[in-house]
């Protein structure tokens, strides 16, 4: 693939990253909230809170995805089936954190804190957000004929949008 084409495919991918990255910002901003109202003035246990948390942090990302980033894909799928792909995607991409962290702290013998944050917020979040982002375009938002947005797919959603 030459640096042009590759060029080009990462900026027909900017709208749509830059749209999944805002409803993954507010999804992290609700989890977070409501796990720190759960833990602190409700007093919850922590494994409670953070389920709690994690389901209304996937709710508020669908909900974002499906509205905003993805409105115009899959229509004709029934958002139930849509929102228990998107938590299953979702739970993958957790499973992904606690893998790096167990790799990290269990395999390799890094215990501090410090790397254990670093192993599943940093390594984790990063490898997460990919296996998400891609979950979230091929297997919950996908276009009709289940491809995952050819060229000639964007294209098409071009030329009916305001946007241009």
């Amino acid at each position: 693939m030459s640096w042009d084409r590759l060029r080009g495919r990462l900026r027909s991918l900017g709208p749509e990253l830059l749209g999944f990255a805002a409803a993954g910002i507010c999804a992290y901003a609700a989890d977070l909230g409501l796990f720190i109202w759960l833990r602190g003035p409700v007093g919850m246990d922590p494994l409670t809170a953070k389920s709690l948390s994690f389901v209304a942090g996937c709710s508020v990302a669908y909900a974002g995805n499906a509205l905003g980033t993805y409105r115009r894909r899959a229509a004709g799928v029934p958002r139930l089936r849509q929102y228990a792909v998107f938590f299953a995607v979702n739970i993958a991409g957790a499973l992904v954190q606690l893998l790096c962290i167990a790799v990290s702290h269990y395999g390799l013998g890094l215990t501090s804190p410090r790397a254990d944050a670093v192993s599943g917020a940093g390594v984790g979040m990063a490898l997460a957000t990919v296996l998400r982002f891609w979950g979230t375009r091929t297997l919950v938002f996908r276009v009709a004929g289940g491809t995952s947005g050819t060229s000639s797919d964007r294209t098409a959603g071009r030329e009916a949008s305001w946007t241009g």
